[in-house]
């Protein structure tokens, strides 16, 4: 199954089969992110994107920057009722399907961990994990 392709109608029953369960964002919000190392001659190294989705290990974001699978980018995110950005130094470009692209963190501070266990509690909360 595509990270696109959601099932619907699942309860909150429905078994997790991600090693990182994922919660799907209520309300998208906002990102920036830039290229890290490698420069490509005349193309957009940087730009904003939607977050749609959050785990502790990763994100799905929509983008029209010029990112491929592979890529690695640093970003900058304020999750929704967080008072400040959360700088992410390092992440993956995993996967990219029509300017949605799956985002793998590399590390994660300490303080910036907890903010996102934070939300994905609130947000399972209020709204169904992804699964699959």
């Amino acid at each position: 199954m595509d990270d696109l392709d959601f099932p619907t109608g699942r309860g909150p029953s429905a078994p997790q089969l991600r090693k990182y369960p994922r919660v799907r964002v209520s309300a998208p919000f906002p990102c920036s992110l830039a290229r890290v190392g490698r420069v490509r001659k005349g193309i957009v190294e940087q730009g904003v994107g939607i977050v749609y989705d959050v785990s502790t290990k990763g994100a799905r974001v929509m983008t029209e920057a010029v990112i491929t699978p592979g890529d690695r980018i640093a970003m900058r995110l304020r999750l929704p009722h967080q008072t400040g950005s959360m700088v992410i130094e390092a992440a993956t470009v995993r996967w990219g399907k029509e300017h949605t692209y799956g985002v793998e963190f590399e590390a994660l501070s300490p303080s910036d961990d907890k903010h996102i266990q934070s939300f994905m509690t609130r947000q399972s909360k209020s709204g169904p994990t992804v699964a699959a």
